[in-house]
């Protein structure tokens, strides 16, 4: 049985690293795309991909208030959602336009918004751009970050959906989109973060520099530290959805590292099939082997880390089974622990992968973006598919 083909959407010659899907949405796959222009207003790109028909479809939002660096959407409200972009006092090359730039005419700010009502779920426009009409946002609030410095990152929000998480230069910004925000201080200029989904939802991670950190949001002190975890920048981060103590790192040093957070002397395992600087590593929601990498080096990594999984013996066990397994005799062990490969290597992107992300309404569907504005939706492939499930 063959694989089907993947589908590519591109976004009109407009420049794009920001993806994300829309989470709350369980039914329909449906994925958010931010783009980067100094040239043009720029757009939010609502992409429904119709699964049975194998094509795309999209309506296109407004964002006229700069270059969109990340997006995240509310886990309990399909319409709301956030972005992290930057402003510009006049008009100056792209090269200034950077993360942490000093120069005064950038800065980089946080909102949230919600689209229009009829968008929130499944409304499909003809895959031809010049069809569809761009619709405003709804601004909500902003993110006042004045005080502390350009906003590098809008973490996704977890439970109720009320709370965001901000990292501008050195501060961790806690808010809660009814009431006020919790400020605290690290001791390094932040680069990147991720909000745990463990831990009744009350731990983030941090990277600064080449420094991972974990921090407690209730009383906002460091709860472990991992010192030079990668030999370069530390680009990006992911929990393991379904082991609580499990982290991915990626970076400037062309690997991919999984840390148990409660031994944080070596990682557990090493990944080091990319060529270039890794920008994004994410796990799968409902299988947690499955780990989706992309990098500058254009390509995207589908990895089985089955190792170090929940599933490491085919089924579902906890640490404990583990140990358990680990110490009976030879002749009482029904199966050995499988194999840590690369599933596949997707190469249809041009120019640096930016972003990949997992769809929140099926497991084995995600989509990757690359900085030319190409969004390519890819599946798991089916044998392995069946092979995880059977």
């Amino acid at each position: 049985m063959e694989d089907d083909a993947p589908v590519i959407y591109g976004l009109s010659s407009r420049w794009a690293r920001a993806l994300t899907p829309q989470t709350a949405e369980t039914d329909a796959i449906r994925f958010l795309v931010g783009t980067q222009s100094l040239k043009y207003d720029n757009q939010i790109h609502i992409i429904d991909f119709d699964d049975e028909n194998n094509i795309i479809n999209k309506n296109v939002l407004l964002h006229q208030v700069g270059e969109i660096w990340h997006i995240s959407t509310s886990p309990a409200d399909k319409g709301v959602l956030a972005t992290c972009y930057n402003r510009s006092k006049c008009s100056f090359p792209r090269y200034l336009a950077t993360r942490g730039s000093s120069d005064s005419r950038v800065l980089t700010c946080a909102a949230v918004w919600r689209m229009p009502k009829e968008l929130e779920s499944g409304s499909h426009e003809s895959p031809d751009d010049s069809s569809s009409t761009a619709q405003t946002l709804e601004l909500l609030c902003h993110l006042d970050n004045t005080a502390h410095g350009n906003m590098l990152v809008v973490g996704e929000p977890w439970g109720d959906g009320k709370k965001v998480i901000c990292w501008p230069n050195n501060h961790i910004l806690l808010w809660n989109l009814q009431e006020s925000f919790q400020p605290g201080k690290g001791q390094l200029r932040f680069t990147s973060g991720r909000w745990s989904p463990h831990h009744n939802c009350t731990q983030v991670a941090t990277a600064s520099d080449t420094t991972l950190r974990g921090w407690d949001t209730r009383s906002m002190s460091q709860v472990y530290c991992i010192e030079n975890a990668h030999g370069q920048l530390v680009r990006d981060l992911d929990f393991n959805p379904n082991k609580q103590y499990y982290l991915a790192s990626c970076g400037d040093d062309c690997k991919v590292k999984f840390w148990d957070t409660r031994n944080v002397t070596e990682p557990v395992k090493t990944l080091e099939e990319h060529s270039h600087w890794v920008w994004n590593v994410r796990y799968n929601h409902s299988h947690d082997q499955l780990v989706l990498t992309g990098s500058s080096d254009s390509r995207v990594i589908l990895s089985n880390m089955v190792s170090i999984s929940s599933e490491p013996f085919g089924h579902l066990v906890d640490d404990d089974d583990v140990s358990d397994q680990e110490d009976h005799q030879p002749e009482e062990k029904s199966k050995e622990p499988l194999q840590d490969n690369v599933i596949a290597t997707y190469e249809e992107h041009e120019d640096s992968v930016y972003a990949v992300e997992w769809s929140s309404a099926d497991p084995w569907l995600f989509a990757s973006l690359s900085y030319d504005g190409r969004l390519v939706i890819n599946r798991v492939p089916r044998a392995l598919k069946y092979h995880i499930l059977l």
